[in-house]
């Protein structure tokens, strides 16, 4: 039964966010491949026991796992196009990858000033998870062509950006949540995620210290307790002010810029039609 203040209105229709990518079967395995393939290239210093062999052919360790990484993303991006990366879908990519690229200069060497996580949450919460992790893959390798990054290290920043990025694309709520309460979410995962792209990253360089050169070096002959010991001494002594900045930043900017970027953004996917189907009209 209505009341006078609720008769003749109706809740506004809440409408799927659309998704530039859809994740088909073919898809998620090979997401999965190459994220197993990362934890691996990542995590092994703590996988590896005491007595294996992967610790003598630790120098040779990031030039093969940057190659395969880079086999495997392409192999992913790959896959994903093929599962129906249209042209309007190409194009928002392009501009938010490139986007992304010229905001990583901004601020480098001044305590982890980097605005371009900020950009990668919010278009990954935006255009789902498959998008997402094209798109953080994408703007890392185009930042390091811009910036002259590109190494061994390069693969291990576009997975991990992949992972950051896609992540933001599986929370919770995506067709129904909206205002500060999605905001707040959307801070906390930027400000945790800031965090785990740096400790993943220390993982990637942490290995190839000279071990007599410092007591928080990686030691092939230790245990994992003792590796592990060492690691996070290691993260604090080298990356917890430049995380802590990066994840500072990264909230006060989804806090303030928020609202209004994932309102663009969205006009912008609604606008686009991604899943819209090409028709053409015979008369």
């Amino acid at each position: 039964m209505s009341t006078p203040e609720t008769a003749g209105t109706t809740a506004p229709p809440v409408h799927p966010q659309a998704r530039a990518v859809r994740l088909g079967p073919r898809s998620v395995a090979a997401l999965a491949l190459v994220s197993a393939t990362g934890v691996a290239g990542f995590g092994w210093p703590l996988l590896a026991g005491p007595g294996s062999r992967v610790g003598a052919h630790a120098q040779d360790a990031p030039w093969l796992f940057a190659g395969l990484l880079v086999l495997l993303v392409a192999v992913v991006a790959a896959t994903i196009s093929e599962s129906g990366l249209g042209p309007k879908a190409v194009a928002m990519l392009g501009v938010l990858a490139a986007t992304g690229a010229a905001l990583r200069p901004v601020g480098a060497g001044t305590a982890g000033i980097e605005p371009m996580f900020f950009l990668m949450v919010l278009s990954g919460r935006v255009l789902g998870p498959g998008f997402g992790f094209v798109l953080g893959s994408v703007t890392m390798f185009a930042s390091a062509l811009l910036t002259g990054g590109v190494g061994p290290w390069m693969p291990f920043q576009m997975l991990a950006m992949g992972w950051f990025t896609m992540g933001a694309g599986l929370l919770p709520g995506p067709d129904r949540l909206r205002g500060r309460g999605e905001l707040l979410m959307l801070a906390g995962y930027g400000f945790l995620a800031a965090f785990a792209y740096g400790t993943v990253m220390n993982l990637s360089g942490w290995p190839f210290m000279d071990a007599l050169a410092s007591n928080v070096a990686f030691d092939p002959h230790a245990a994992l307790p003792a590796n592990l010991s060492r690691f996070l001494a290691y993260c604090l002594a080298t990356s917890l002010g430049w995380d802590l900045g990066r994840a500072v930043v990264t909230v006060v900017l989804t806090l303030t810029l928020g609202a209004t970027l994932l309102k663009a953004l969205r006009r912008a996917t609604r606008r686009a039609a991604f899943e819209s189907p090409v028709t053409f009209d015979p008369h």
